[in-house]
Protein backbone atom coordinates (compact mmCIF):
# COMPACT_ATOMS: atom_id res chain seq x y z
CA UNK A 1 0.00 0.00 0.00
CA UNK A 2 1.14 3.08 -0.83
CA UNK A 3 0.51 5.77 1.62
CA UNK A 4 0.01 9.23 0.81
CA UNK A 5 2.56 11.51 3.58
CA UNK A 6 6.28 13.17 3.34
CA UNK A 7 8.22 14.22 5.97
CA UNK A 8 9.86 17.58 5.98
CA UNK A 9 12.66 18.54 8.59
CA UNK A 10 12.07 21.79 11.02
CA UNK A 11 15.17 24.10 11.42
CA UNK A 12 15.56 24.29 14.60
CA UNK A 13 15.84 28.24 16.41
CA UNK A 14 17.43 29.62 19.58
CA UNK A 15 13.82 31.06 20.70
CA UNK A 16 10.59 30.60 20.01
CA UNK A 17 9.26 30.60 16.78
CA UNK A 18 10.73 28.30 15.44
CA UNK A 19 9.25 27.47 11.96
CA UNK A 20 9.10 24.37 9.92
CA UNK A 21 10.12 24.37 6.00
CA UNK A 22 7.41 23.15 3.89
CA UNK A 23 7.17 23.60 0.11
CA UNK A 24 4.64 26.30 -0.04
CA UNK A 25 2.54 28.03 -2.45
CA UNK A 26 4.75 30.72 -5.05
CA UNK A 27 4.80 34.20 -3.36
CA UNK A 28 4.20 32.73 0.31
CA UNK A 29 6.95 33.74 3.07
CA UNK A 30 7.96 30.26 4.85
CA UNK A 31 8.47 31.80 8.29
CA UNK A 32 4.26 31.97 8.46
CA UNK A 33 4.69 28.55 9.02
CA UNK A 34 5.80 28.64 13.20
CA UNK A 35 5.03 25.95 15.41
CA UNK A 36 3.05 28.50 17.45
CA UNK A 37 0.95 29.40 14.02
CA UNK A 38 0.22 25.80 13.81
CA UNK A 39 -0.96 25.03 17.02
CA UNK A 40 -2.49 28.62 18.30
CA UNK A 41 -5.57 29.77 16.46
CA UNK A 42 -8.13 26.76 15.52
CA UNK A 43 -9.56 24.90 18.48
CA UNK A 44 -8.50 24.00 21.95
CA UNK A 45 -5.68 21.41 22.41
CA UNK A 46 -7.24 18.02 22.95
CA UNK A 47 -5.20 16.35 25.25
CA UNK A 48 -1.69 16.95 27.04
CA UNK A 49 -0.68 20.25 25.54
CA UNK A 50 2.42 19.17 25.96
CA UNK A 51 2.03 15.86 24.58
CA UNK A 52 5.29 15.79 22.01
CA UNK A 53 3.34 14.75 19.08
CA UNK A 54 0.75 17.23 17.60
CA UNK A 55 -1.66 16.31 15.00
CA UNK A 56 -2.75 19.55 13.31
CA UNK A 57 -6.19 18.33 11.47
CA UNK A 58 -7.76 20.78 8.57
CA UNK A 59 -11.27 19.42 8.34
CA UNK A 60 -14.96 20.52 7.18
CA UNK A 61 -18.03 19.49 8.81
CA UNK A 62 -19.51 18.32 6.08
CA UNK A 63 -16.70 16.53 4.48
CA UNK A 64 -17.14 12.28 4.60
CA UNK A 65 -14.04 11.43 4.96
CA UNK A 66 -13.29 14.18 7.79
CA UNK A 67 -16.54 12.40 9.27
CA UNK A 68 -15.23 8.65 8.52
CA UNK A 69 -12.01 9.73 10.12
CA UNK A 70 -13.31 10.96 13.23
CA UNK A 71 -15.73 8.18 13.72
CA UNK A 72 -13.06 5.62 13.35
CA UNK A 73 -9.57 6.31 13.11
CA UNK A 74 -9.51 9.06 15.65
CA UNK A 75 -11.31 7.22 18.14
CA UNK A 76 -8.41 4.54 18.05
CA UNK A 77 -5.85 7.24 18.53
CA UNK A 78 -7.69 9.08 21.51
CA UNK A 79 -7.83 5.88 23.27
CA UNK A 80 -4.11 4.70 22.94
CA UNK A 81 -2.10 7.97 22.67
CA UNK A 82 -4.34 11.15 23.56
CA UNK A 83 -5.43 10.00 26.75
CA UNK A 84 -2.25 8.67 27.93
CA UNK A 85 -0.16 11.69 26.82
CA UNK A 86 1.64 10.91 23.64
CA UNK A 87 -0.25 12.75 21.26
CA UNK A 88 -2.64 15.71 21.35
CA UNK A 89 -4.95 17.46 18.59
CA UNK A 90 -5.79 20.17 17.01
CA UNK A 91 -8.33 21.17 14.59
CA UNK A 92 -8.55 23.98 12.10
CA UNK A 93 -11.45 24.49 9.50
CA UNK A 94 -11.06 24.27 5.87
CA UNK A 95 -14.83 24.70 5.00
CA UNK A 96 -14.95 23.45 1.79
CA UNK A 97 -18.07 22.46 1.34
CA UNK A 98 -19.95 26.32 1.39
CA UNK A 99 -21.33 28.55 3.63
CA UNK A 100 -23.23 25.86 5.67
CA UNK A 101 -19.67 24.24 6.34
CA UNK A 102 -18.57 28.08 7.62
CA UNK A 103 -21.63 28.43 9.46
CA UNK A 104 -20.72 24.79 11.34
CA UNK A 105 -17.71 26.25 12.30
CA UNK A 106 -18.69 29.56 13.71
CA UNK A 107 -21.07 27.56 15.58
CA UNK A 108 -18.04 25.51 17.23
CA UNK A 109 -15.92 28.81 18.47
CA UNK A 110 -19.55 29.42 19.59
CA UNK A 111 -19.82 26.67 22.05
CA UNK A 112 -16.17 27.41 22.92
CA UNK A 113 -17.12 30.27 24.53
CA UNK A 114 -18.65 28.01 27.21
CA UNK A 115 -15.83 25.91 27.41
CA UNK A 116 -17.43 22.97 25.46
CA UNK A 117 -15.83 23.36 21.98
CA UNK A 118 -15.14 19.13 21.91
CA UNK A 119 -18.33 18.49 23.13
CA UNK A 120 -19.91 20.38 20.30
CA UNK A 121 -17.65 19.51 17.63
CA UNK A 122 -18.07 15.44 18.36
CA UNK A 123 -22.18 16.95 18.51
CA UNK A 124 -21.75 17.99 14.73
CA UNK A 125 -20.01 15.22 13.37
CA UNK A 126 -22.41 12.30 15.12
CA UNK A 127 -25.55 14.34 13.49
CA UNK A 128 -23.13 14.35 10.40
CA UNK A 129 -25.64 13.84 7.07
CA UNK A 130 -23.77 14.38 4.26
CA UNK A 131 -22.08 16.82 1.87
CA UNK A 132 -24.17 19.69 0.27
CA UNK A 133 -27.20 17.86 1.77
CA UNK A 134 -28.49 21.02 3.74
CA UNK A 135 -28.21 18.74 7.11
CA UNK A 136 -26.98 22.04 8.82
CA UNK A 137 -29.10 24.16 9.46
CA UNK A 138 -29.66 27.40 11.96
CA UNK A 139 -32.30 25.43 13.74
CA UNK A 140 -30.10 22.23 13.88
CA UNK A 141 -26.94 24.07 15.14
CA UNK A 142 -29.40 25.46 17.91
CA UNK A 143 -30.39 21.86 18.97
CA UNK A 144 -26.91 20.61 18.83
CA UNK A 145 -26.17 23.33 21.26
CA UNK A 146 -28.93 21.89 23.36
CA UNK A 147 -27.79 18.86 23.24
CA UNK A 148 -24.58 19.96 25.08
CA UNK A 149 -26.21 21.98 27.61
CA UNK A 150 -25.09 25.15 25.95
CA UNK A 151 -26.56 28.62 27.00
CA UNK A 152 -28.80 28.77 24.35
CA UNK A 153 -29.29 32.30 24.60
CA UNK A 154 -25.84 33.21 24.90
CA UNK A 155 -24.82 30.89 22.24
CA UNK A 156 -27.38 32.49 19.94
CA UNK A 157 -26.58 36.04 19.94
CA UNK A 158 -23.22 34.94 19.05
CA UNK A 159 -24.21 32.85 16.19
CA UNK A 160 -26.06 35.46 15.06
CA UNK A 161 -23.72 37.97 15.21
CA UNK A 162 -21.46 35.86 13.38
CA UNK A 163 -18.85 36.85 15.48
CA UNK A 164 -16.30 34.59 14.24
CA UNK A 165 -17.10 34.41 10.57
CA UNK A 166 -13.65 35.86 10.02
CA UNK A 167 -12.15 33.88 12.41
CA UNK A 168 -13.12 30.77 10.03
CA UNK A 169 -12.47 32.72 7.17
CA UNK A 170 -8.81 33.96 8.17
CA UNK A 171 -7.84 29.62 9.53
CA UNK A 172 -9.22 29.13 5.86
CA UNK A 173 -7.05 31.13 3.84
CA UNK A 174 -4.06 30.24 6.74
CA UNK A 175 -4.45 26.66 4.85
CA UNK A 176 -4.50 27.84 1.61
CA UNK A 177 -1.18 29.70 2.12
CA UNK A 178 0.58 26.52 3.65
CA UNK A 179 -0.77 24.33 0.75
CA UNK A 180 -3.79 22.93 2.18
CA UNK A 181 -6.29 22.44 -0.74
CA UNK A 182 -8.53 18.80 0.80
CA UNK A 183 -10.34 17.52 3.92
CA UNK A 184 -9.12 15.91 5.99
CA UNK A 185 -5.48 16.95 5.75
CA UNK A 186 -3.25 16.69 8.55
CA UNK A 187 0.03 18.27 9.40
CA UNK A 188 1.65 16.15 12.41
CA UNK A 189 4.68 16.98 13.82
CA UNK A 190 7.50 17.22 17.22
CA UNK A 191 9.83 19.46 17.83
CA UNK A 192 12.14 18.32 15.16
CA UNK A 193 9.98 16.75 12.40
CA UNK A 194 6.48 17.25 9.98
CA UNK A 195 4.77 14.67 8.76
CA UNK A 196 2.10 15.53 6.00
CA UNK A 197 -0.97 13.61 5.89
CA UNK A 198 -3.69 14.02 3.03
CA UNK A 199 -7.02 12.49 2.91
CA UNK A 200 -8.37 9.53 5.67
CA UNK A 201 -5.74 7.14 5.60
CA UNK A 202 -5.86 4.19 7.41
CA UNK A 203 -5.15 4.43 11.47
CA UNK A 204 -1.57 2.07 10.25
CA UNK A 205 -0.13 5.32 8.31
CA UNK A 206 -0.86 7.34 11.57
CA UNK A 207 0.79 4.77 13.68
CA UNK A 208 4.02 4.64 11.37
CA UNK A 209 3.85 8.68 12.02
CA UNK A 210 3.82 8.37 15.55
CA UNK A 211 6.54 5.89 15.49
CA UNK A 212 8.83 7.97 12.82
CA UNK A 213 8.59 10.95 14.89
CA UNK A 214 9.37 9.23 18.45
CA UNK A 215 12.92 7.94 17.11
Amino acid sequence: MKYSYFLIPILIGIVAGTFLVLSLPQNTDSKILTISNLIEGGSPVLGDPDAPITILEWGDYQCTYCYKFHQETLKAINEDFIKNGKVKIVFKDFPLNGPDSKLAAEASYCANEQEKYWQYHDELYKNWGGERTGWITRDALTDFAKEVKLDINEFNQCLDDHKYENKVTELYDFGKNIGIDATPSFLVFNNENIIKIRGNQPLEVFLKTFDELSQ
